[in-house]
């Protein structure tokens, strides 16, 4: 270290009592200063002046130790060092699908409802707003250019550098390419969705590195539950991207091997603070009364609940009236009741979510995302099926729960929101993308183990979902 000198003018400094008691002058002072000093000052000085001798150098070596310590301390990370830990992020290639997988469905959808003539560009067409929109914006999300050293994937354009590959099939669109009630001009159009299933996972067949793999490395999103069910089987060793596994089997898929998503919410985010200052509803509901299988109940729980003080409960499709209504009843409602439908997870649970209403589920097997940075124990109530439909149970339940324990709902609620908002930067894309990437150890595992593998009984149980 550099240090200036003050100047001025010297000043005589005052002799330390180490340099006046050196040897040859305490010899002088003994034999000149005799009558003036006793024999015992001058051992008395003597020790004081080797006692403070001893605590200078004493000091001095502490302060030289201390001196090296700081100088040989690491220096703070740099840019480059942030760039390596980046590098150890699994490299995703994105395949380049014959369009009509991708934009090409999205096209049948738009044409098949009159939104757009064929001589749109790609560029220009714009996705519906669904409840199974993940699969845009994960596939939006890989083709932008201005990816950042912080995301938690690389995307690579050379497949033999990548870890995984991502298939982009906008495999829940196409389920819905065809209107419910087509139009004279969506009528006269041919869109067949098993058709569409079945050409892609024949393309995919003939892709070397399908083929090197059989498919294990690869990520392939279905979220609506009946997204490639024709082909499920032959897709089977991927990691899958869905909302549930309620029309999927155990050796389909399973938390271990796949990624369970959270729906897009349909309804706009709350915008206030925690706070039950307008929220006068004790309950709101707002959804399809009449559903498959699990969601039987909720012809029950409409029985049950349709009559009781402070809740509001109500039938509807999806519409944009419905919407607004649902909006409107979430943000000024404590609780959202959440009950199965024809699988066991649907959007309403994210709609509570960003609206900070505390969830109310009632579905039994229900598999949620992101549950290992995620405690929806402090997030949400889950309350057993056959406790539910005990008559008065659920409001009785609720109206015990105090406003202090409410705001302590929303507050968790609050921390997690980015989780479920896909358009927020570092929300839901960038944890999709950490959940897949925490596969790639069992991909790794899985590939070696197939190849040792000797020929089995073909009707002997597989592991490939570690079941």
């Amino acid at each position: 270290m550099l240090m200036s000198e003050r100047g001025g003018k010297p000043r005589k400094s005052r002799s330390s009592p180490t340099s006046s008691l050196s040897p040859s002058s305490f010899s002088f002072s003994l034999s000149c200063s005799a009558p003036m000093l006793s024999l015992s000052r001058v051992l008395r000085r003597s020790f004081l002046a080797k006692s403070l001798l001893a605590f200078l150098s004493i000091l001095s070596l502490y302060a030289l130790l201390h001196s090296v310590s700081f100088s040989s301390a690491p220096p703070p990370p740099t840019s480059s060092s942030s760039a390596a830990s980046s590098s150890t992020a699994p490299k995703i290639f994105l395949y380049d699908l014959p369009s009509k997988f991708t934009y090409g469905v999205l096209r049948s959808y738009l044409l098949a409802r009159g939104g757009t003539d064929r001589s749109t560009s790609d560029s220009d067409l714009r996705y519906p707003g669904h409840q199974h929109s993940a699969e845009w914006w994960l596939f939006s999300d890989l083709i932008r250019p201005d990816r950042g050293p912080d995301s938690p994937i690389v995307v690579v354009s050379d497949p033999s550098q990548a870890d995984l590959f991502y298939v982009p099939f906008f495999s829940s669109l196409s389920l819905i390419v065809n209107p419910i009630r087509p139009t004279e001009e969506s009528a006269m159009a041919v869109y067949s969705d098993e058709q569409m299933q079945e050409e892609l996972v024949e393309w995919l067949e003939r892709q070397e590195y399908w083929k090197r793999n059989n498919g294990r490395d690869h990520v392939i999103i279905c979220q609506d539950p009946n997204a490639l069910y024709k082909v499920i089987d032959r897709i089977r060793n991927s990691v899958l991207l869905v909302s549930d596994f309620g029309r999927l089997r155990g050796d389909q898929a399973s938390l271990v091997k796949d990624v369970v998503l959270p729906y897009s919410h349909r309804i706009n985010p709350y915008k206030g603070d925690v706070g039950v200052e307008g929220r006068p509803s004790l309950l709101f509901f707002m959804g399809n009364r009449y559903r498959k299988e699990g969601g039987k109940i909720r012809d029950t729980l409409f029985q049950i609940l349709e009559k009781e003080r402070d809740v509001i409960i109500k039938h509807g499709a999806q519409s944009r009236e419905s919407r607004r209504m649902a909006t409107q009843g979430m943000h000024s409602s404590k609780f959202c009741l959440h009950p199965a439908g024809d699988t066991p997870s649907a959007c309403r649970l994210f709609d509570a979510i960003v609206s900070l209403c505390v969830p109310v589920v009632v579905s039994d097997y229900i598999e949620l995302p992101f549950e290992d940075v995620i405690d929806y124990k402090k997030i949400a109530i889950f309350v057993k099926t056959s406790v539910a439909i005990q008559p008065g149970f659920l409001t009785s339940m609720l109206r015990t729960v105090d406003t202090e324990k409410i705001l302590e709902y929303q507050q968790e609620i609050k921390k997690v929101k980015h989780y479920f908002e896909y358009e927020t930067p570092n929300g839901t894309v960038d944890e999709i993308w950490r959940q897949v990437s925490s596969k790639a150890p069992l991909i790794k595992l899985m590939i070696n183990r197939d190849k040792r593998l000797v020929s089995r009984d073909a009707n002997s149980t597989a592991c490939s979902c570690i079941c």
